[in-house]
């Protein structure tokens, strides 16, 4: 299958510090791709790179075989959207009129949002079912109602590839798992992910490949099952994992924990 978004040993970096060195990826339609990685190796500035809000120092990117460099802002807007880990408005928009924003590339300067660009919000806010948010403050809803706002501009956006830093990032443990099943259910649709996370056991639920990037440089790419391993876990955070196996092929990753200062009675950490 054509890679709908593709890398092609791309380079970038601040002045003379280089943030990412021979970066190749490609993205298909309808993957869910997982980038995971430790903390400064790269993964948001790629996500810009991506984007192309950061332009390569060397290499390139393609968008529909295309370079990224040569197509204008708004016709990579249409295709591609940023969902970012954290969102804040000053005013008290409603979450219609936050969905709405999307529509902003599909309309002149000075005209005002149209029949169908309301529709394609409406439309947007039905798909990921907060329809019943539509009149609610954005300020007032919680992080997890926000991200599925933020996916449903997106959506509005007209784009099919959503490029997602830390999605679940301050989301509570029910919150993740519905913005899971709902990047599962539009990849489903035929939408293509490339996200971030520090959860590798969220790759293992729903990636289709995952990415792994250490100091600017990928170090592993291919279906979880391969990719996310115990030894790859480890040098990539430093931290001892096994990796079990559940039920019906699903498998989760599991920290040992050095518990040599604490004993275990009853289920609590005791302290000495």
């Amino acid at each position: 299958m054509t890679a709908v978004l593709d890398a092609r040993d791309v380079s970038f970096g601040y002045g003379g510090a280089p943030i990412l060195e021979g970066i190749s990826l490609s993205l298909k339609k309808a993957e869910v791709v997982t980038l995971l990685g430790p903390n400064g190796s790269g993964k948001s500035t790629l996500l810009k790179v991506l984007l192309g809000i950061h332009r390569c120092r060397s290499g390139e990117v393609r968008l529909d075989g295309r370079p990224l460099r040569a197509l204008a802002p708004v016709d990579i807007a249409k295709r591609m959207a940023y969902v970012p880990q954290s969102h804040s408005l000053s005013f008290a928009y409603s979450v219609f009129d936050v969905v709405l924003m999307g529509r902003v590339m599909h309309r002149s300067l000075w005209s005002s949002y149209s029949r169908e660009d309301r529709l394609h919000a409406e439309n947007a806010l039905e798909r990921l079912r907060i329809a019943h948010l539509a009149h609610r403050p954005y300020t007032e809803i919680s992080g997890g109602e926000r991200q599925l706002a933020l996916i449903a501009r997106a959506l509005a956006q007209g784009a099919d590839i959503l490029i997602m830093d830390e999605p679940v990032s301050g989301l509570d443990y029910g919150n993740q798992v519905r913005l899971l099943e709902q990047i599962a259910l539009l990849a489903s649709d035929g939408l293509t992910f490339l996200k971030t996370t520090h959860f590798p056991d969220h790759a293992l639920l729903i990636a289709d490949r995952v990415v792994l990037l250490k100091q600017g440089r990928i170090v592993g790419d291919g279906h979880p099952q391969q990719v996310v391993t115990q030894d790859n876990v480890r040098r990539l955070y430093e931290v001892a994992v096994d990796i079990v196996s559940i039920r019906d092929g699903y498998r989760c990753c599991v920290p040992r924990l050095n518990r040599s200062d604490n004993k275990r009675a009853g289920g609590r950490a005791v302290e000495r």
